[in-house]
């Protein structure tokens, strides 16, 4: 009989010489990945897209813009300012130019004569009304080599004593070329003027002197004539002091002074 063999227990594989079995090959992984059951993929082009920026990049962006907004801001001013200086040195340039060609000269003007009628005031008490009358002649002397004024309508001329206007008219209008002098006549009148006890008291002793004050305003609409060219309407003020003996016809005028301004505008 042929001897039992009893298998003996074999020796533990290491891990180095363990044989793996083959895996079974497994299903190629899909390239989309599949969405559990009950949900749904909506795709949406990318140019649809909208980013929603965080809060602080939009705090940045409402600093920079308003950074942005003031620099803008700064900016024009600067233009502004620096093309303001611009035109003040043109002007000046112009002005300065204007001067040494033309060499302009005020005007000059002066009470020549007066008359007056309709002031009779005998006492100090008197309370009548007045009716004054005035007929003034002015001299206007032009000595500009290459001006020209011309007188226009809407002109003024009043005559006061203290601050009590006594009567009022208006001057022609005309055409003074240059070198040139004129004399012009004017009548003022005045209607029901009434005068208080003091300025009446002053008026009387001023009489008893001979030697009343009177103040003479004119104002006239004038435009300068450089050749060709006119300019606006420029109003001439002359502001005239000046004495007289006595309030009748042959009133003689004592000490004169004038002075005139020009407004531009």
């Amino acid at each position: 009989m042929a001897d039992r063999v009893h298998p003996h227990d074999s020796p533990p594989v290491s891990e180095e010489h363990a044989v793996v079995a083959p895996k079974s090959p497994s299903a190629p992984a899909s390239e989309k990945p599949v969405p559990p059951p009950g949900t749904y993929i909506i795709q949406i082009p990318k140019d649809i897209i909208h980013r929603v920026p965080p809060k602080e990049n939009a705090r940045r962006y409402e600093q920079y813009t308003r950074k942005k907004n003031r620099r803008n801001r700064c900016c024009c001013f600067s233009w502004f300012i620096g093309l303001l200086f611009i035109l003040i040195v043109l002007l000046g340039i112009a002005g300065g130019v204007f001067y040494l060609v033309v060499r302009p000269e005020s005007p000059n003007y002066s009470i020549e004569n007066i008359n007056i009628r309709g002031i009779n005031i005998t006492s100090p008490s008197s309370t009548a009304a007045i009716s004054p009358e005035f007929d003034v002649t002015v001299k206007a002397d032009n000595p500009n080599n290459k001006i020209g004024i011309g007188y226009e309508k809407d002109s003024s001329a009043e005559i006061f004593y203290k601050d009590v206007k006594l009567c009022n008219g208006v001057l022609p209008a005309f055409y003074q070329p240059s070198n040139n002098v004129t004399e012009f006549k004017t009548v003022l009148k005045g209607n029901g003027i009434k005068m208080g006890s003091e300025d009446q008291r002053a008026l009387v002793t001023a009489l008893s002197k001979r030697k009343v004050l009177l103040v003479v305003k004119l104002r006239a609409p004038v435009k300068i004539k450089v050749g060709s060219v006119k300019t606006w309407k420029i109003t001439v003020k002359v502001d005239c002091d000046l004495t007289v003996d006595k309030l009748t016809g042959n009133a003689k005028i004592g000490s004169r002074n004038c002075n005139f301004k020009l407004d531009l505008w």
